[in-house]
Protein backbone atom coordinates (compact mmCIF):
# COMPACT_ATOMS: atom_id res chain seq x y z
CA UNK A 1 0.00 0.00 0.00
CA UNK A 2 1.61 3.38 -0.88
CA UNK A 3 2.16 5.86 2.16
CA UNK A 4 -0.32 8.71 2.53
CA UNK A 5 0.63 12.02 4.02
CA UNK A 6 -1.48 11.99 7.76
CA UNK A 7 -2.82 8.80 7.74
CA UNK A 8 -3.58 8.54 11.18
CA UNK A 9 -5.42 11.82 10.92
CA UNK A 10 -7.19 10.12 8.12
CA UNK A 11 -8.03 7.31 9.40
CA UNK A 12 -10.17 9.18 12.37
CA UNK A 13 -11.87 11.43 9.64
CA UNK A 14 -13.00 8.41 7.90
CA UNK A 15 -14.03 6.66 11.07
CA UNK A 16 -15.90 9.55 12.61
CA UNK A 17 -17.72 9.61 9.02
CA UNK A 18 -18.01 6.02 8.99
CA UNK A 19 -19.66 6.29 12.50
CA UNK A 20 -22.13 9.29 11.70
CA UNK A 21 -23.68 7.74 8.17
CA UNK A 22 -24.56 4.49 10.36
CA UNK A 23 -25.74 6.44 12.93
CA UNK A 24 -27.49 8.67 10.91
CA UNK A 25 -29.52 5.58 9.14
CA UNK A 26 -29.89 4.10 12.87
CA UNK A 27 -31.82 7.45 13.05
CA UNK A 28 -34.04 7.71 9.96
CA UNK A 29 -35.63 4.25 10.82
CA UNK A 30 -35.53 5.00 14.48
CA UNK A 31 -37.97 7.79 13.50
CA UNK A 32 -40.74 6.20 10.97
CA UNK A 33 -40.36 3.25 12.88
CA UNK A 34 -41.23 4.41 16.27
CA UNK A 35 -42.66 7.78 15.73
CA UNK A 36 -44.20 7.48 12.10
CA UNK A 37 -46.38 4.55 10.50
CA UNK A 38 -43.82 1.94 10.12
CA UNK A 39 -42.76 0.95 6.49
CA UNK A 40 -45.47 -0.62 3.52
CA UNK A 41 -46.35 0.06 0.28
CA UNK A 42 -50.23 0.73 0.43
CA UNK A 43 -50.39 4.64 -0.80
CA UNK A 44 -50.34 5.43 3.10
CA UNK A 45 -48.16 7.61 5.15
CA UNK A 46 -46.77 4.26 5.76
CA UNK A 47 -45.66 4.35 1.97
CA UNK A 48 -44.22 7.73 2.15
CA UNK A 49 -42.22 7.22 5.00
CA UNK A 50 -39.48 4.95 3.03
CA UNK A 51 -39.05 8.49 1.31
CA UNK A 52 -36.38 9.91 4.21
CA UNK A 53 -35.33 6.25 4.84
CA UNK A 54 -34.17 5.80 1.57
CA UNK A 55 -32.43 9.43 0.42
CA UNK A 56 -30.76 9.08 3.85
CA UNK A 57 -29.50 5.65 3.14
CA UNK A 58 -28.49 6.07 -0.63
CA UNK A 59 -28.80 9.59 -1.34
CA UNK A 60 -26.41 10.76 1.30
CA UNK A 61 -24.51 7.80 2.94
CA UNK A 62 -24.14 5.83 -0.14
CA UNK A 63 -23.30 8.78 -2.10
CA UNK A 64 -21.04 9.89 0.44
CA UNK A 65 -18.99 6.53 0.14
CA UNK A 66 -18.79 7.03 -3.51
CA UNK A 67 -17.60 10.14 -3.24
CA UNK A 68 -14.62 9.40 -1.05
CA UNK A 69 -13.79 5.85 -2.50
CA UNK A 70 -10.81 6.81 -4.54
CA UNK A 71 -9.30 8.03 -1.24
CA UNK A 72 -8.84 4.57 0.28
CA UNK A 73 -5.30 3.41 0.81
CA UNK A 74 -6.48 -0.10 0.62
CA UNK A 75 -7.73 0.21 -2.48
CA UNK A 76 -4.70 1.23 -4.19
CA UNK A 77 -3.61 -1.71 -4.88
CA UNK A 78 -6.37 -1.90 -7.37
CA UNK A 79 -6.77 -0.38 -10.66
CA UNK A 80 -8.31 2.74 -11.80
CA UNK A 81 -10.35 0.98 -13.93
CA UNK A 82 -11.89 -1.06 -11.10
CA UNK A 83 -12.39 1.86 -8.96
CA UNK A 84 -14.00 3.59 -11.73
CA UNK A 85 -16.55 0.61 -11.81
CA UNK A 86 -17.01 0.96 -7.68
CA UNK A 87 -17.37 4.16 -7.83
CA UNK A 88 -20.22 4.23 -10.60
CA UNK A 89 -22.02 1.44 -9.08
CA UNK A 90 -22.15 3.05 -6.26
CA UNK A 91 -23.90 6.10 -7.21
CA UNK A 92 -25.88 4.18 -9.77
CA UNK A 93 -27.31 2.37 -6.30
CA UNK A 94 -27.77 5.37 -4.60
CA UNK A 95 -29.75 6.90 -7.88
CA UNK A 96 -31.96 3.63 -7.90
CA UNK A 97 -32.43 4.53 -4.17
CA UNK A 98 -33.31 7.82 -4.80
CA UNK A 99 -35.49 7.63 -7.54
CA UNK A 100 -37.98 4.61 -5.05
CA UNK A 101 -37.94 7.14 -2.63
CA UNK A 102 -39.70 9.83 -5.32
CA UNK A 103 -41.96 7.65 -6.66
CA UNK A 104 -43.11 6.81 -2.72
CA UNK A 105 -43.24 10.10 -2.80
CA UNK A 106 -45.83 10.87 -5.39
CA UNK A 107 -47.61 7.83 -4.58
CA UNK A 108 -48.58 8.89 -1.13
CA UNK A 109 -49.52 12.63 -2.15
CA UNK A 110 -51.90 11.10 -5.61
CA UNK A 111 -53.38 8.46 -3.08
CA UNK A 112 -54.00 11.40 -0.22
CA UNK A 113 -55.35 14.10 -3.18
CA UNK A 114 -52.47 16.68 -1.83
CA UNK A 115 -50.20 18.43 -4.81
CA UNK A 116 -46.92 17.44 -5.71
CA UNK A 117 -44.41 19.56 -6.53
CA UNK A 118 -45.76 22.68 -4.40
CA UNK A 119 -42.96 23.47 -2.01
CA UNK A 120 -39.40 24.42 -2.26
CA UNK A 121 -38.14 21.25 -1.36
CA UNK A 122 -39.90 19.36 -3.64
CA UNK A 123 -38.46 21.76 -6.53
CA UNK A 124 -35.24 21.23 -5.75
CA UNK A 125 -35.33 18.08 -4.72
CA UNK A 126 -36.67 16.38 -8.09
CA UNK A 127 -33.92 18.99 -9.69
CA UNK A 128 -31.48 17.35 -7.68
CA UNK A 129 -32.23 13.94 -8.56
CA UNK A 130 -32.21 14.99 -12.70
CA UNK A 131 -28.83 16.39 -12.14
CA UNK A 132 -27.74 13.60 -10.66
CA UNK A 133 -29.12 11.10 -13.19
CA UNK A 134 -26.95 13.19 -15.76
CA UNK A 135 -24.39 13.03 -13.56
CA UNK A 136 -24.39 9.51 -13.98
CA UNK A 137 -24.72 9.14 -17.54
CA UNK A 138 -22.32 11.49 -18.70
CA UNK A 139 -19.83 10.08 -15.53
CA UNK A 140 -20.54 6.30 -17.78
CA UNK A 141 -19.77 7.93 -21.18
CA UNK A 142 -16.45 10.02 -20.15
CA UNK A 143 -14.65 7.50 -17.89
CA UNK A 144 -16.32 4.16 -18.66
CA UNK A 145 -16.26 3.84 -22.76
CA UNK A 146 -12.70 3.50 -23.41
CA UNK A 147 -12.99 5.27 -27.03
CA UNK A 148 -13.89 8.80 -25.61
CA UNK A 149 -10.79 10.77 -26.50
CA UNK A 150 -8.57 11.48 -23.80
CA UNK A 151 -8.75 15.33 -24.14
CA UNK A 152 -12.34 15.00 -23.28
CA UNK A 153 -11.85 13.02 -20.22
CA UNK A 154 -9.26 15.73 -18.91
CA UNK A 155 -10.76 18.25 -19.62
CA UNK A 156 -14.43 17.17 -18.39
CA UNK A 157 -12.71 16.25 -14.78
CA UNK A 158 -12.43 19.23 -12.88
CA UNK A 159 -16.42 19.71 -13.76
CA UNK A 160 -17.47 16.36 -12.67
CA UNK A 161 -15.64 16.64 -9.65
CA UNK A 162 -17.28 20.29 -8.75
CA UNK A 163 -20.79 19.25 -9.82
CA UNK A 164 -20.33 16.40 -7.82
CA UNK A 165 -19.55 18.18 -4.78
CA UNK A 166 -22.07 20.58 -5.35
CA UNK A 167 -24.93 18.06 -5.51
CA UNK A 168 -23.80 16.34 -2.53
CA UNK A 169 -23.94 19.40 -0.25
CA UNK A 170 -27.04 20.48 -2.25
CA UNK A 171 -28.68 16.85 -1.38
CA UNK A 172 -27.67 17.57 1.85
CA UNK A 173 -29.41 20.93 2.65
CA UNK A 174 -32.42 19.80 0.79
CA UNK A 175 -32.85 17.03 3.45
CA UNK A 176 -32.77 19.65 5.78
CA UNK A 177 -35.65 21.06 4.12
CA UNK A 178 -37.62 18.19 3.97
CA UNK A 179 -36.90 17.35 7.33
CA UNK A 180 -37.87 20.69 8.70
CA UNK A 181 -41.50 20.82 6.54
CA UNK A 182 -42.01 16.95 7.35
CA UNK A 183 -42.25 18.08 11.08
CA UNK A 184 -44.31 21.08 10.73
CA UNK A 185 -46.86 19.56 8.95
CA UNK A 186 -47.11 16.10 11.10
CA UNK A 187 -46.55 17.80 14.52
CA UNK A 188 -50.24 19.32 15.91
CA UNK A 189 -50.24 18.58 19.23
CA UNK A 190 -47.66 19.19 20.97
CA UNK A 191 -46.22 21.42 18.17
CA UNK A 192 -43.26 21.77 16.50
CA UNK A 193 -42.17 24.76 18.16
CA UNK A 194 -43.16 23.07 21.67
CA UNK A 195 -40.28 20.54 20.72
CA UNK A 196 -41.75 17.43 21.75
CA UNK A 197 -39.50 14.50 21.70
CA UNK A 198 -40.02 13.90 17.67
CA UNK A 199 -38.86 16.95 17.41
CA UNK A 200 -35.62 16.77 19.30
CA UNK A 201 -34.38 13.55 17.93
CA UNK A 202 -35.36 14.45 14.31
CA UNK A 203 -33.39 17.90 14.61
CA UNK A 204 -30.63 15.84 15.53
CA UNK A 205 -30.62 13.57 12.66
CA UNK A 206 -30.29 16.95 10.76
CA UNK A 207 -27.33 17.59 12.70
CA UNK A 208 -25.39 14.53 12.23
CA UNK A 209 -26.06 14.41 8.58
CA UNK A 210 -24.56 17.73 7.99
CA UNK A 211 -21.70 16.75 10.14
CA UNK A 212 -21.37 13.62 8.11
CA UNK A 213 -21.33 15.83 5.14
CA UNK A 214 -18.65 17.86 6.05
CA UNK A 215 -16.47 14.99 6.66
CA UNK A 216 -17.21 13.50 3.61
CA UNK A 217 -16.33 16.82 1.71
CA UNK A 218 -13.17 17.37 4.06
CA UNK A 219 -11.53 13.48 2.84
CA UNK A 220 -12.69 14.34 -0.56
CA UNK A 221 -10.93 17.86 -1.01
CA UNK A 222 -7.65 17.01 1.01
CA UNK A 223 -4.88 16.86 -1.80
CA UNK A 224 -2.53 15.17 0.54
CA UNK A 225 -5.64 12.41 0.22
CA UNK A 226 -5.72 11.74 -3.07
CA UNK A 227 -5.25 8.66 -4.94
CA UNK A 228 -1.37 8.82 -6.58
CA UNK A 229 -1.52 8.32 -10.29
CA UNK A 230 -1.13 5.27 -12.17
CA UNK A 231 2.25 5.41 -12.73
CA UNK A 232 3.52 6.17 -9.35
CA UNK A 233 1.15 3.19 -7.57
CA UNK A 234 2.76 1.09 -10.65
CA UNK A 235 6.67 1.80 -10.09
CA UNK A 236 5.53 1.28 -6.09
CA UNK A 237 4.50 -1.92 -6.72
CA UNK A 238 7.29 -2.94 -8.88
CA UNK A 239 10.06 -1.92 -6.04
CA UNK A 240 8.55 -4.42 -3.95
CA UNK A 241 7.21 -7.43 -5.83
CA UNK A 242 9.55 -6.98 -9.33
CA UNK A 243 7.37 -7.15 -12.82
CA UNK A 244 3.86 -7.78 -11.55
CA UNK A 245 1.25 -6.70 -13.58
CA UNK A 246 2.33 -6.99 -17.40
CA UNK A 247 -0.32 -8.88 -18.14
CA UNK A 248 -2.72 -6.72 -19.45
CA UNK A 249 -4.25 -6.78 -22.75
CA UNK A 250 -4.02 -3.67 -25.02
CA UNK A 251 -7.45 -2.24 -23.70
CA UNK A 252 -6.28 -2.46 -20.37
CA UNK A 253 -3.21 -0.56 -21.29
CA UNK A 254 -4.87 2.44 -22.94
CA UNK A 255 -7.86 2.57 -20.20
CA UNK A 256 -4.31 3.07 -17.98
CA UNK A 257 -3.06 5.77 -19.85
CA UNK A 258 -6.18 7.89 -19.94
CA UNK A 259 -5.98 7.33 -16.20
CA UNK A 260 -2.67 8.88 -15.92
CA UNK A 261 -4.10 11.72 -18.06
CA UNK A 262 -6.91 12.10 -15.71
CA UNK A 263 -4.87 12.33 -12.57
CA UNK A 264 -2.19 14.88 -13.51
CA UNK A 265 -4.26 16.50 -16.23
CA UNK A 266 -1.77 15.97 -18.90
CA UNK A 267 -2.91 14.60 -22.30
CA UNK A 268 -0.60 11.15 -23.26
CA UNK A 269 -0.41 9.71 -26.38
CA UNK A 270 -2.72 6.71 -27.13
CA UNK A 271 -0.74 4.06 -28.22
CA UNK A 272 -0.43 -0.09 -27.66
CA UNK A 273 -3.75 -0.58 -29.63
Amino acid sequence: MAAMENYKLFLITLFSAAVLGVVSIIFVLRWVLHFKEGLAWDGGSAEFNWHPVLIVCGFIVLQGLAIIVYRLPWSWQYSKLTMKFIHAGLNLVAFIFAVVSMVAVFDYHNAAKIPNMYSLHSWLGLTAVILYGVQLVLGFGMYLIPVTPVSWRAAFMPVHVYSGLLLFASIIAVALMGITEKLIFALTNPKYKDSPPEAIFVNVLGFLLVVFGALILWIATRQSWKRPSEQILHSLHSDRAGEESTKVGPAMSQLSEENDAEATGELRRRSNH
